[in-house]
């Protein structure tokens, strides 16, 4: 059992250590291609931090532990929206502000709703995961060109500084230093993929578990721990107001696109108990997000603890059946 638990701790480390190489890579590929940070900001950066989550879902279809692909994005779903959010409510409540309840909410209810449409007859097909990648690339082609004439000087101001602080450079980026480090950064997450897979699986079969129930706990969790730390440095320099849009653009991206290209690789099953109860909690955590953010327009403390509290009552009712 212990070395289960180092290969999926190990796993997790090179995950994070792979995103983070691939993403500064991209910005780089990005900056050279003479792309604004605006629109690097909301496409990069946006998905980067989504990659762990798609190379484990990937790599468990690949290796035929496919309750695992599925259940790691249903968890980290849930997990973004409830612990995150949360969180950062508590360090510092935060406004809502831009486009995000007028255009990239309602997107995410419906994608989820659309997630749910599509799972029904448990199996994700590649029509389904081909609809997924359409879906996700025509929304983020409409955002850019709406940030692009409506964005807010705040927004410019923090998607400007992201991609600062991705790039670090003294000098332009070049271009083989930029494809070796998406290169570096993809080696880094095939075997970051292969090991916390592999000993997510371990874990299941020793403790008795179910590969559904190890995907939605460790797994999720492990690949939404930097994203943890991420929005909570955001949140103490007092970027907070941006962290429900993160948490909106990273559950999008792991419904469509992670969805979507882990089923392009094969046909996808969903457990029935995933359908019938855990992605259905992510949807009532996603409806939960209307009234908390509309009250105000802010999510104050009380809001970040009711939603700590929906996690740790979903997650008690979900250990229970280990």
């Amino acid at each position: 059992m212990l070395m289960a638990l180092i290969l999926v701790a190990l796993g997790i480390a090179v995950l994070v250590a792979g995103g983070e190489v691939m993403l500064r890579g991209a910005v780089r590929l990005a900056t050279l291609w003479r792309l604004s940070p605006a629109v690097i900001g909301l496409t990069v950066v946006a998905a980067g931090t989504s990659i762990p989550e798609l190379a484990v879902s990937g790599m468990a279809v690949a290796r035929g532990n496919v309750d695992i692909a599925m259940a790691n994005v249903v968890g980290s779903n849930l997990f973004n929206i409830t612990v995150i959010l949360g969180l950062c409510a508590l360090v510092r409540p935060f406004a809502v502000t831009g486009n995000t309840l007028r255009l990239e909410y309602p997107v995410l209810v419906l994608m989820t709703l659309f997630g749910l449409v599509i799972a029904q007859d448990l199996m994700i097909s590649r029509l389904d995961a081909l609809l997924c990648v359409a879906f996700y690339c025509g929304f983020t082609a409409y955002v850019v060109h709406l940030v692009r004439g409506q964005a807010t000087s705040n927004e410019l101001e923090h998607l400007d500084e992201e991609t600062r602080e991705l790039l670090a450079l003294e000098s332009p980026p070049t271009l083989l230093p930029s494809l070796a480090l998406v290169g570096a950064g993809a080696a880094l997450l095939a075997v970051g993929a292969q090991l916390t897979v592999q000993g997510a699986s371990d874990l299941a079969r020793l403790w008795g578990w179910s590969e559904r129930l190890i995907g939605l706990t460790i797994v999720s969790m492990g690949t939404g721990l930097p994203e943890v730390v991420a929005s909570l440095v955001s949140s103490l320099r007092g970027r907070s107001d941006m962290a429900i849009g993160n948490v909106i653009g990273s559950n999008l991206f792991n419904t469509l696109m992670v969805v979507g290209i882990t089923a392009g690789i094969a046909p996808l099953p969903v457990a029935a108990d995933l359908f019938t109860s855990d992605m259905l909690w992510m949807l009532a955590a996603t409806l939960l997000l209307f009234p908390l953010m509309r009250t105000g327009w802010r999510v104050n403390r009380v809001e970040g603890a009711i939603l700590l509290a929906v996690y740790g009552v979903y997650l008690g009712l979900l250990l229970q059946q280990a």
